[in-house]
């Protein structure tokens, strides 16, 4: 299974953000490209501990999180369409500099390298090993790339 700590499958998803531009649409979903490249700057930044972020289950997480983590990664199926986005990272704002968000998404898929956030708890899956997020991350981003055919 693939993994953003795997350096071949780092270099695929750079291949892939850089495959998309100011001109790809959405195959689903009510994200633009800014928006979309904004999320996952975000989501990278939170599981890899950069910026303020606040870690902590939610409850209906505790009661299903780590069954539904385990079907989430359990294979190589990719996400489905329309998973639902946490609250905290969604992006409102609908115009934005895309070729800088670009280049600060390679950097953080870059900076899975060195990965080390041993406080990260996932808002519904909760605490995750390192595999698992491996998985999750490379899951996440290969999900935002298929949208806009990256």
């Amino acid at each position: 299974m693939k993994s953003i700590f795997d350096k071949t499958t780092r270099d695929e998803l750079i291949n892939r953000i850089n495959s998309v531009s100011e001109r790809s649409s959405a195959q689903w979903g009510k994200m633009n490209i800014y928006q979309m490249l904004k999320h996952c700057t975000l989501w990278d930044e939170w599981v890899l501990g950069q910026g303020e972020h606040k870690y902590k289950q939610a409850f209906v997480g505790r009661i299903f999180g780590k069954m539904a983590l385990k079907g989430l990664i359990k294979d190589e199926h990719p996400l489905g369409k329309n998973v639902p986005t946490l609250a905290e990272l969604k992006v409102a704002e609908k115009n934005g500099d895309v070729a800088s968000e670009k280049k600060k998404w390679i950097k953080l898929i870059e900076d899975y390298s060195g990965y080390s956030n041993p406080n990260y708890i996932h808002s519904f899956f909760g605490k995750m090993t390192k595999e698992q997020i491996g998985y999750l991350a490379y899951k996440h981003t290969d999900h935002h790339l298929r949208q806009f055919n990256g």
